[in-house]
């Protein structure tokens, strides 16, 4: 009995030590299917930050551009998509980011500031974890463009200052020169805010380098020579316009050309050439208003300037309204279209993210599960709650956009009723304005500041007698004693004047 007792004990000994073996065979292959799982998942997030520079980020941003400056939208936005999507195929975030850059950078050139924002945060939240250098110098660099449109040049000169480290230690390649351009050229831009002109010529000589379009010549012309010496002004514009020709593109380039060209025959005084220029200037903006919307009132300002000094008081008066409606209503229609798309572009790759991050989610889950099943819960919570915490910042952020342009709505229903209400709801919106011409004239009366405001949202002088139930001549005799309180020169424009202050 007890020689039976005995076989029996090491039998079910034996089983018990067979069942350990064979459970530690079973853990240690679940735990190398786990760890080559968390393996691939580690390559993923941690693979060469310039492997698709070549077959992706390069053609990318060569194709955006030529697309972005003959202002042909609908190739841009196509683009943009199927590099996106291949970008998701690829689970390349960084080549999304790259998108989100380009859609952005297009909305700056439309004064659309709230989509560029939106689209902004999409490309950071990608970046900020990103090793590519590259990719960072882009988003600081047409970042910093976006914070000076908003006149805050500071901002603007640092954000582009960190383009320039990122830059810095990437190696030689046709895409670094494009960037270090555009770098450049801003730098010079930024300097001249500053009016510190010998730094901005450094950066302009420096972004000439490597540019063969005419557009760093435009703006050495521009921004240094057309007040200081106009031989070389002169000399520089001749430079931009015979690559201008070359290039044989109505473009973003030959805008800016041809602008420059005509405000430079205004200052020396060449009425027909500076004509022939900007009417040059406005058929090729027609043909690239759906990128370049906001460019048409600089040339209806400048075209205003021409007739004005050339005595044509009719012309001059038909483009002063030009500017103004440019100014106030700035291409609604094609705005409402550029919006349409970019919802849906954002709609989009809000549910490649979302499918993408279930995707990805069940993964880690599932080889997860077969280790343990302690920190599936938690860490479901905790990925739920930040998606949530992101879609609220989106849709908060989009909720203020709503509330700022409805406000400014308000503010000019109450100007064209003659609300008393209006001087008070106009300083909260511009609190700056007020007190800056109260600096320059502690005297001014309410109904002055009411007039200014009024002429800081661009109202004409025939809307300003209209509203206010006055006669033109009225109006314009206020205008002549606004000048004599702020001491507005008689050369200066009174709308730029107020456009000036913020």
């Amino acid at each position: 009995m007890k020689h039976y007792i005995k076989n029996e004990y090491q039998y079910i000994k034996a089983d018990f030590y067979s069942d350990i073996r064979y459970f530690i065979t079973e853990y240690k292959k679940m735990m190398r299917i786990f760890l080559l799982t968390l393996f691939t998942i580690f390559l993923s997030c941690n693979s060469d930050p310039r492997k698709y520079e070549q077959s992706f980020d390069t053609p990318l941003l060569k194709l955006n551009e030529k697309f972005r400056l003959a202002g042909e939208y609908d190739s841009l936005v196509s683009l943009n998509r199927k590099y996106y999507m291949a970008a998701e195929r690829l689970n390349y975030n960084e080549g999304k980011a790259l998108c989100y850059i380009n859609f952005a950078e297009v909305n700056i050139s439309l004064e659309n500031y709230q989509k560029s924002q939106i689209l902004f945060d999409k490309a950071m939240n990608i970046l900020k974890k990103s090793k590519n250098d590259i990719h960072k110098a882009r988003f600081y660099n047409v970042y910093g463009r976006f914070n000076f449109e908003l006149k805050r040049p500071d901002k603007a000169f640092e954000y582009n200052n960190e383009a320039a480290s990122h830059i810095k230690n990437v190696r030689s390649s046709p895409l670094k020169d494009d960037l270090l351009f555009n770098i450049y050229l801003r730098q010079g831009t930024y300097f001249i805010q500053k009016k510190q002109y010998s730094q901005a010529l450094h950066f302009f000589q420096k972004a000439r380098k490597f540019d063969d379009t005419g557009l760093a010549e435009c703006a050495i012309s521009d921004y240094i020579y057309m007040h200081q010496e106009k031989d070389s002004a002169y000399k520089y514009l001749m430079m931009a316009l015979d690559k201008t020709k070359i290039r044989g593109k109505a473009d973003g380039i030959a805008l800016y050309t041809y602008t420059i060209l005509g405000e430079y025959y205004i200052t020396n005084g060449q009425y027909d050439k500076a004509e022939e220029s900007l009417k040059k200037a406005l058929e090729i903006d027609k043909k690239t208003k759906r990128i370049y919307a906001y460019y048409s009132k600089y040339i209806y300002n400048d075209l205003r300037t021409l007739y004005d000094r050339k005595g044509d008081k009719e012309s001059a008066y038909f483009y002063l309204n030009a500017y103004t409606e440019a100014k106030n209503r700035n291409n609604f229609s094609i705005l409402k279209t550029i919006n349409q798309d970019m919802e849906s572009f954002i709609k989009m790759a809000k549910e490649d993210s979302e499918e993408y991050a279930d995707n990805l989610r069940w993964t880690i889950i599932f080889t997860i599960l077969i280790v343990s099943f302690s920190g599936v819960y938690a860490w479901r919570v905790i990925s739920s709650l930040r998606k949530k915490r992101s879609v609220l910042k989106i849709e908060a952020e989009e909720l203020k956009f709503l509330m700022n342009d409805k406000k400014h709505e308000e503010i000019l229903k109450l100007a064209r009723e003659n609300d008393p209400a209006f001087l008070a709801q106009f300083k909260e919106a511009y609190p700056g304005f007020i007190s800056k011409l109260l600096e320059v004239n502690p005297g001014l009366e309410n109904s002055e500041l009411i007039f200014c405001a009024m002429l800081k949202l661009h109202f004409t002088s025939k809307d300003i007698a209209r509203y206010t139930f006055v006669q033109h001549k009225t109006v314009q005799q206020k205008k002549y004693r606004i000048r004599k309180r702020l001491y507005i020169p008689a050369e200066t424009d009174i709308y730029q004047f107020f456009d000036d202050i913020n």
